[in-house]
Formats: C-alpha cells, sequence, structure tokens
C-alpha cells in the first residue's frame, strides 16, 4: 500500500523553547495552513508537543474534526540553551557531522534517530494518510535521511510553516515540497 505522509513545520513563533507561542502572524499563517490543506484525505495527525507545533495543526485538526496524537520524538532537536558563540558555524558543521555536540547537546543522528523512529512506525501501520507536524532541524535531518545532499542551505530555506509529502511504496521513499510561499 502507498502512505503519504505530510510533513509540516510549525508557522512563525515568539522564541525556541518548548512553550513558545505562535506570534500574531503565526495564528494568521496556521489558518491559511488549514486552508491549504483542507483538501487533504488525512487518517491521522501526530505532532511535536512543543506549543507551537500543536497551535500550528489546531485549526486545521477543528477543521476536519480530528484528535492530534502528541509524539516526543517530534519534538525539535535537544541543544544547550547556552549555545556555542557561532551558533550558525556549529548549526552548518552539524549538518555535515551528525555526531557533533556540545555539553548537553542531542546529536544530529541522535535527533534523526528519533524521528526515524516515527516514521517507521507510520510505515508499518496500516493507515494511509498521516500528517506529522514537527521543526525545522527536525525535517531537515529526516530530508537528510534520504538524500545525503541536504543540509545547512535546506535548513535555512524552510520557511514557517512549510509543507513536504514523503510517498513511501514499498521501500521506495520520495519527497516533494508543496507548501507555495505567498
Amino acid at each position: 500500500m502507498e502512505k503519504n505522509i505530510y510533513i509540516i513545520r510549525h508557522c512563525k513563533a515568539e522564541g525556541q523553547y518548548p512553550e513558545a507561542t505562535l506570534t500574531a502572524e503565526g495564528h494568521e499563517q496556521s489558518k491559511r495552513l488549514a486552508d491549504f490543506l483542507s483538501d487533504l484525505k488525512i487518517d491521522r495527525i501526530i505532532s511535536s508537543p512543543f506549543l507551537r507545533a500543536r497551535q500550528t495543526i489546531a485549526p486545521f485538526a477543528e477543521q476536519v474534526g480530528m484528535d492530534v496524537e502528541i509524539d516526543s520524538r517530534l519534538a525539535e532537536r535537544n541543544l544547550d540553551p547556552t549555545f556555542v558563540s557561532d551558533g550558525m558555524k556549529w548549526m552548518k558543521e552539524s549538518f555535515t557531522n551528525l555526531e557533533l555536540r556540545d555539553a548537553g547537546d542531542e546529536s544530529g543522528s541522535e535527533a534523526t534517530e528519533r524521528i526515524a523512529g516515527v516514521i517507521k512506525d507510520i510505515c508499518e501501520s496500516d493507515i494511509e494518510n498521516t500528517m506529522i507536524v514537527t521543526h525545522g532541524g527536525m525535517i531537515t535531518l529526516l530530508l537528510k535521511q534520504y538524500d545525503e545532499s541536504v543540509g545547512f542551505d535546506e535548513w535555512l530555506g524552510l520557511s514557517n510553516p512549510d509543507v513536504y509529502v514523503m510517498r513511501v511504496a514499498g521501500d521506495s521513499f520520495g519527497f516533494n515540497r508543496v507548501w507555495e510561499d505567498e
């Protein structure tokens, strides 16, 4: 059975911490996102526990009358809040060296393992059309798992929100970006 996994990046938020709320613009984006997604046949919605992800998908879930499952494996990559002094340089290197970590950080390979577990569970289920709501770093690491050329530039190129569809047929995986910025 072919499966469609819609991968959603959250809308614009007030910050990076787990309880960061959407900005006023982010709330408007979530309504436009719900309209954009309205023609899709979705059987299941799974979200990061972070507030900005849950708020992003809430208008769509309400529109289609679906509950949203929370899966901690979709949370953003755990990085030390004190972060390194040159954060962008570190982030660029982290997509090249998936074992890179500072004290308290989660390596790229550890974060990839988390989101890959979600995809594996979806692929092993009987559900055909699943939507996951997560974060830019996690999406980039997921895409990188299937295409080694994906990295820092693709992470920088993501929008808030963003939408990809992953089509799975047997052992074949393909990605397409379907979100169209206004």
